[in-house]
């Protein structure tokens, strides 16, 4: 088996690693020092270079002015963007785009991909549901209305929780659940009628959004009512999430090795000491198996190559080690730098503050973990 990335996926981690290169992580002040949020909105010139280098359209077909690459090549470029905490709707934007190509009709298609692959336009996804806990789904109702057909409105009732970049977006995707069971994807502009938001505020002090939703009346073109076109763009952004807690991981173990090779006690680098190299073997190890984990599961969701389990399985295997490895790599970390790691003038407290945001994001590795028991019984190995 030949398990290295295409050349056109390391072509969009290169150029990845050239627009994200002159980022600073603390260009921001530091949500240790700030109430509210650490800015009024995302890193738009950053946003403007991510358009010009072609970043925000990988998944897109060419069709529609993209690069028509796949999920790997997104969690490469994804991992880059988390090394120097890049203020990006780079994952939510580009999970979006994608779940339209694959579901939605040609209007939709016509009517979002190219201004979106261009910058012209935001678009986020409210993926946590009313309380973080309870199927995202089943937080906002969706009706049609009758004697129209396919073609009569819909109308959304409900609230949805942390949505990200939600005061900046032009359009959310919002999953909602039909009378008879199915799951569809609204996209609700973020100025319409019978829509309100509420100021949140993440671990890393971005500003997200409670969605409230009162009979706000959606065209039946913004919808999207595919069987699975849920569960695919849910899996993806799982995914994504996974790549960025990686990406994070990495860049917090090297700032770790090069203060530990720095710092010295009784006359040597605490680099040196067996109790500090074990840590952060151990660490090392962690961010291995979230890395294995992270492209088996992007390569079931780009290749949709069939396997003994549904890709569910393979996205909870990276859920628990991403969760899990992310919070015990900054813990080290942070133990690793005795006071210095606390320091707010130093960038490792804003890494500490992120990979929280990220862990709350994937959620528990024991819910993880049932949820791939209960797929193990349904599809029994052998």
């Amino acid at each position: 088996m030949d398990f290295t990335f295409s050349e056109e996926q390391q072509a969009a981690a290169e150029a990845a690693r050239g627009v994200f290169a002159d980022v600073a992580p603390d260009a921001v002040p530091s949500p240790a020092l700030t109430t509210g949020a650490v800015a009024d909105e995302f890193d738009r010139a950053l946003w403007a270079r991510l358009a010009d280098a072609d970043l925000l359209s990988l998944l897109v077909a060419e069709e529609y002015g993209g690069a028509g690459l796949d999920a790997v090549a997104l969690c490469l470029v994804l991992r880059e963007s988390a090394k120097v905490l890049a203020r990006v709707p780079l994952l939510e934007n580009s999970a979006v785009m994608a779940a339209v190509q694959a579901y939605g009709g040609p209007e939709l298609r016509g009517k979002l991909l190219e201004r979106a692959g261009r910058g012209e336009i935001v678009l986020t996804v409210a993926a946590s549901g009313r309380t973080g806990h309870d199927p995202t789904e089943l937080a906002v109702t969706a009706r049609q209305e009758e004697g129209e057909g396919a073609d009569a409105d819909w109308i959304l009732d409900g609230v949805q929780t942390a949505v990200p970049w939600a005061y900046d977006a032009d359009f959310v995707v919002v999953p909602a659940h039909t009378a008879a069971g199915r799951t569809v994807l609204a996209l609700v502009p973020r100025a319409h009628d019978g829509l309100a938001l509420g100021e949140q505020f993440s671990t890393s002090g971005e500003r997200l959004g409670e969605l409230r939703l009162e009979s706000v009346r959606i065209t039946a073109r913004d919808v999207i009512d595919v069987e699975g076109a849920w569960q695919w763009l849910r899996d993806l952004l799982t995914t994504g999430t996974c790549a960025l807690a990686l990406g994070l991981g990495e860049r917090v173990l090297r700032m770790s090795s090069e203060y530990t090779s720095k710092r010295e006690q009784f006359g040597f680098p605490v680099a040196t000491f067996q109790a500090v190299a074990v840590q952060a073997a151990d660490r090392y190890i962690d961010l291995r198996a979230m890395e294995v984990t992270l492209w088996q599961a992007a390569w079931r969701i780009a290749s949709g190559a069939r396997g003994a389990l549904p890709v569910a399985g393979d996205v909870a295997v990276a859920k628990i080690w991403a969760s899990e490895g992310v919070r015990r790599v900054v813990q080290t970390a942070q133990h690793l730098h005795g006071g210095f790691g606390a320091d707010v003038d130093y960038p490792l407290h804003r890494y500490h503050a992120w990979a929280k945001h990220l862990e709350l994001s994937l959620g528990p590795a024991a819910a993880h973990e049932e949820a791939l028991g209960d797929l193990l019984a349904a599809h029994p190995l052998g």
